[in-house]
């Protein structure tokens, strides 16, 4: 399965039409880009058989990153949508009402917009009682981007950021200093405990970045090829390459959904994004590594047993037919060519038995027997055909019913065809 990662463009509102262009990076093995262009909408890439995942990344101008400790119950028994199974399995889908007023109303003061015109979104595995990150962007913007997304029919299954605070004292998700855009444009992205900040880049931002950092050590720095060399003679040490095509992928990896509140599925659908998340960490995550080579392990071992298993008994069923044929061969060596060796040694037991004159189970005096001994006394046969080890006999049309199960017991199959009642050995057996 294919990912197509989509950068919503920063544009005005009344900007997104049909033929607003977006950046976007294909990828296949959803671990290095295939392609990384721009087309409109409707000319996004779709993948082949497996199909293509479509992620939608929020820029990191879009979004503002507030942090807020809830009030105990304000997520409730199910209140968002979060990236793992075990957290899916105690919320619903994307967002409660509750929760919605309750950000509302921590954030009204911090924002400088009205808080009913933006879209929030809650951090993964948040939990009551507990400080967690928030983010917010303007809501009827990320419904235009997406709509236009929906009517090429290449609509997001998850929203994810550009870039993500850490959450408490794990690192970030990206490196902590990131410059952007061209020379004449360049911007450096802050990430840390402060949470993420764009900035004009510049010697300034860099020393207030590495101020909001706390640390004396340098902070590491990834640029963008065309401001590598700007990036390098403000920061004073050389920096890590990085394309926006590999930044955007490294964002699909993210744990966080923005897709919460009204932009979050049905149960249903909630649930296998819920999944797809989890197969994509468990394929993707360093620290499942040692399982993936055991389960792969495990499963080349029952591959090696299963065939090992099957020659065996493929060889045990070449050995007992090799007997079967010895036997044929050897205790008749006028048989030269072995084609069903059951059949033949039956065929040459009868024919021994015809030169030798001894009675055989297919001859008409052993069938009349079997016959007298199943028929009650008084019946009368009035006529016999015998041809080829059959017999067909008349008289008997009335018994045809009570024949056959003491006939079968002597080895014979008795069927009514006509006035006749066909008598012959039945198949398998030996009379």
């Amino acid at each position: 399965m294919s990912t197509l990662i989509v950068l919503l463009p920063p544009l005005p509102l009344e900007s997104f039409s049909a033929a607003t262009p977006f950046d976007y990076v294909l990828s296949d093995d959803d671990r290095s880009p295939t392609r990384h262009d721009r087309a409109a909408a409707s000319l996004l890439p779709v993948g082949g058989k497996g199909g293509t995942e479509v992620v939608a990344v929020v820029p990191a101008q879009a979004l503002s990153w507030h942090r807020l400790e809830l009030p105990r119950g304000s997520l409730g028994r199910g209140a968002m949508a979060k990236a793992s199974l075990k957290a899916a399995s105690k919320t619903s889908s994307g967002g409660t009402p509750r929760l919605r007023a309750v950000l509302e109303g921590l954030l009204e003061d911090r924002l400088l917009e009205e808080p009913g015109e933006l879209h929030f979104a809650v951090q993964p595995d948040a939990r009551d009682g507990a400080a967690v990150w928030v983010a917010a962007c303007q809501r009827s913007w990320l419904r235009a981007a997406l709509a236009v997304l929906e009517a090429a029919k290449r609509p997001a299954t998850r929203i994810v950021p550009e870039f993500a605070p850490p959450d408490g004292d794990a690192a970030p998700e990206a490196a902590p200093l990131q410059v952007l855009g061209t020379p004449a444009h360049a911007q450096l992205a802050s990430i840390g405990a402060h949470g993420v900040s764009l900035l004009p880049f510049s010697a300034a931002a860099l020393a207030l970045a590495q101020a909001q950092a706390g640390s004396d050590e340098p902070l590491h720095v990834v640029a963008e090829p065309a401001v590598a060399q700007l990036a390098e003679e403000l920061a004073g040490r050389p920096v890590t390459l990085s394309t926006s095509a590999e930044r955007w992928l490294a964002a699909a990896h993210s744990r966080w959904d923005l897709a919460q509140f009204e932009f979050s599925g049905s149960g249903r659908n909630q649930f296998w994004k819920e999944l797809a998340q989890q197969a994509r960490t468990f394929w993707q995550a360093p620290q499942w590594r040692a399982a993936r080579w055991g389960l792969g392990v495990l499963a080349a071992a029952q591959v090696l047993g299963l065939n090992a298993w099957a020659w065996k008994e493929s060889s045990s069923l070449d050995n007992q037919r090799a007997v079967i044929r010895n036997t044929l061969t050897q205790t008749f060596p006028s048989v030269k060519l072995v084609v069903d060796a059951p059949v033949q040694m039956e065929r040459e037991l009868a024919n021994l038995r015809q030169a030798a004159g001894a009675p055989s189970g297919r001859d008409l005096e052993a069938m009349l027997g079997a016959l007298g001994q199943a028929t009650p006394p008084g019946m009368v046969l009035t006529a016999i055909d015998f041809n080829n080890g059959e017999a067909r006999v008349k008289g008997l049309e009335s018994q045809s019913g009570e024949l056959a199960g003491p006939l079968s017991a002597q080895g014979y199959a008795a069927r009514l065809e006509g006035d006749q009642i066909v008598i012959q050995p039945a198949p398998g057996s030996r009379p």
